[in-house]
């Protein structure tokens, strides 16, 4: 069973009123109309200009999700065409569609405004989407688009067909040494090139790294990432219960070190084909496994393995390893270019479990009039 991912925070709704917002005036700061140089709103000659005439008003449902979402022309809309269902979840739904337009296949994560300020998190919402637009990364699920509806939040990526790391992980059991070296060198580029972005992922774990057509990883749901700078330090206890570091699970402080963690369960899995601590009911009583853990490593790994989890499973985050030249000169990466496209250079051998089929809409379906409830069912009928 795939551990679940939590988030402890403010659960408090975020009740709004459905009034009207008048667009923002933007004046210019440089010179005004007069030539003086001052800057400011003047008129043609220098005077105080005449307060500005509103702008069409704007719904606050719509208002709130701007600039991260903007609303979309309904031309757009209908270039897209619905292919299937691939994943539901509390975080919304994933659809694959086809760009009529641009004849490709995509996904797009489709989630109700009403969720996001009953659930209270309209700053992750849209922090999400300003990472994912900032990120530009061979290793990284990119941003497609997003923009809303009248109800519902869209972000569309790429669609990878050869489904993720976990499904591959539960196929294989554990991965050959070198490919556990090749996967691992690809994500120790992802998080030096996100950290040194002042962007911490959060989640990362197998289901949240996709494969591309040549088995390569492709890390992607930025939904608990968050822009930390170094020196700063978090607090929220969120993640997925068996990938997360003993300083987030204990209510932090906590840095970019805890990527690392997560990255070390991460690796330990792949390669034995267990996690190095078995799942918990809750934070506290996982932080107390945690705690109690020795990490032994199994008799099959390399002594390079095994010393390169034991300086990421590291309680003390202080000693865990987190630059780039940690890695280059670590013995398990001997002989390894840390350069993406020379990793990429040749396809992955492993043998990839494919994505399961996706649930088909009853008939070809758009996003015209996409107004109505997406958590219903898949066989409820679709619009018409």
């Amino acid at each position: 069973r795939a551990p679940e991912r939590v988030r402890r925070g403010s659960r408090r709704g975020a009740g709004i009123s459905h009034g009207w917002v008048s667009n923002p005036q933007v004046c210019s700061g440089g010179p005004g109309w007069g030539g003086s140089g001052t800057g400011g709103c003047r008129g043609a000659r220098g005077s105080p200009a005449e307060p500005p005439l509103p702008g069409w008003p704007l719904p606050q449902l719509v208002s709130l999700f701007l600039p991260e979402f903007p609303v979309r022309p309904s031309a757009r809309q209908q270039q897209l065409k619905i292919l299937g269902f691939v994943a539901k979840g509390s975080f919304g739904t994933i659809l694959k569609v086809l760009d009529c337009g641009r004849e490709k296949v995509c996904a797009v994560k489709v989630v109700p405004k009403v969720e996001v300020l009953r659930r209270d998190t309209l700053k992750q919402c849209k922090e999400e989407v300003s990472i994912q637009r900032q990120v530009r990364h061979p290793f990284v699920h990119g941003l497609g688009d997003s923009w809303q509806g009248q109800r519902h939040l869209f972000i569309m990526c790429t669609y990878c067909s050869t489904g993720d790391l976990h499904a591959l992980w539960r196929t294989a059991g554990c991965l050959a040494e070198a490919t556990v070296r090749l996967f691992a060198a690809e994500l120790v580029l992802v998080l030096v090139y996100l950290h040194d972005l002042g962007i911490m992922h959060r989640d990362v774990k197998m289901e949240n790294i996709l494969l591309d057509e040549r088995g390569h990883l492709k890390l992607t749901d930025f939904g608990l990432s968050r822009y930390l700078q170094w020196g700063e330090r978090a607090h929220t206890i969120c993640g997925t219960l068996q990938y997360m570091a003993p300083e987030v699970l204990s209510g932090g402080p906590y840095s970019h070190a805890a990527d690392w963690w997560s990255l070390g369960v991460l690796l330990f899995a792949l390669a034995s084909g267990k996690f190095p601590v078995a799942p918990a009911g809750d934070h506290v009583a996982m932080l107390e496994r945690v705690k109690e853990s020795s990490y032994e490593s199994p008799p099959e790994f390399s002594p390079e393995l095994a010393r390169l989890l034991a300086e990421l499973l590291c309680h003390n985050p202080l000693y865990r390893l987190r630059y780039l030249h940690h890695f280059q000169g670590h013995p398990f990466f001997r002989g390894v270019a840390f350069d993406a496209d020379l990793l990429q250079k040749d396809p992955v051998v492993v043998a990839v479990a494919p994505r399961s089929p996706e649930q088909p809409p009853p008939d070809p379906a758009t996003f015209a009039d996409f107004d109505y409830d997406l958590a219903a069912p898949p066989d409820r009928p679709w619009p018409g």
